[in-house]
């Protein structure tokens, strides 16, 4: 979770995130020799002696400096691409979980436990624990195992919402009357926050997910405890 003073991404928590943080820093890096570039040229440009002052026309600089963009591109595209495709597979889920917004709170259903679902409200101000994180914490977690592909089916029941978890590198709108997908793998144990991150409407803000990570064996005692 972001923590005043942070101005870095957060700590991935799965693979996708890091993925996510390795083409940012790749990004960032052309973007930078780019600026130091065009700084260079522009400083450069006040020493300048006129020495083609009476060039029209240059074939081979024209040809550079439109090559070039295009290549600095596509060393941007393809990674963006391949990273677009890996946060759309799905590969053999352990569990699956079926997340609706409402406004404002979101409803949990395992799918593949028929009797296991609940909603989940943030806890208001007034009633937060000592250890609580204002406008964070929620009243019903969800909890999931750790080192298992877990697939979210994500809708909504009245407008467009976002079930959106920076650390876990996950953000997929909730549109009502259509399923959206999306797959967790999460490295550690821990909790993980998130908000809707669409303007849906007042108060849109205020609704959190909490996701509990927890080893395998004490999941299933969960489970078995809550079935």
């Amino acid at each position: 979770m972001a923590t005043w003073g942070n101005i870095a991404l957060l700590d991935s928590n799965s693979p996708l995130m890091e993925q996510l943080n390795f083409f940012h820093d790749h990004t960032l890096l052309i973007l930078l020799l780019i600026t130091i570039l065009v700084g260079y040229i522009m400083v450069m440009l006040f020493f300048n002696q006129f020495t083609n002052r009476f060039l029209l026309s240059g074939q081979t600089i024209e040809i550079i400096w439109t090559i070039l963009p295009a290549i600095i591109l596509l060393f941007i595209a393809f990674p963006s691409l391949r990273l677009l495709y890996l946060l759309d597979e799905i590969n053999k889920p352990s569990i699956t979980i079926k997340t609706i917004g409402h406004q404002w709170y979101w409803s949990y259903e395992y799918s593949d436990f028929k009797t296991l679902e609940f909603d989940s409200y943030m806890v208001p101000t007034n009633e937060l624990e000592m250890n609580g994180f204002r406008l964070l914490d929620v009243d019903n977690r969800i909890i999931l195992p750790t080192n298992s592909q877990i697939r979210v089916i994500v809708s909504a029941m009245d407008v467009l919402h976002s079930w959106t978890v920076p650390s876990l590198g996950v953000k997929i709108d909730a549109t009502p009357g259509r399923l959206n997908q999306t797959n967790i793998f999460m490295n550690r144990s821990g909790l993980y926050y998130g908000q809707c991150s669409e303007i849906c409407g007042v108060n849109h803000s205020f609704m959190p997910i909490v996701i509990e990570a927890i080893p395998t064996k004490y999941f299933i005692k969960w489970i078995s405890s809550n079935l």
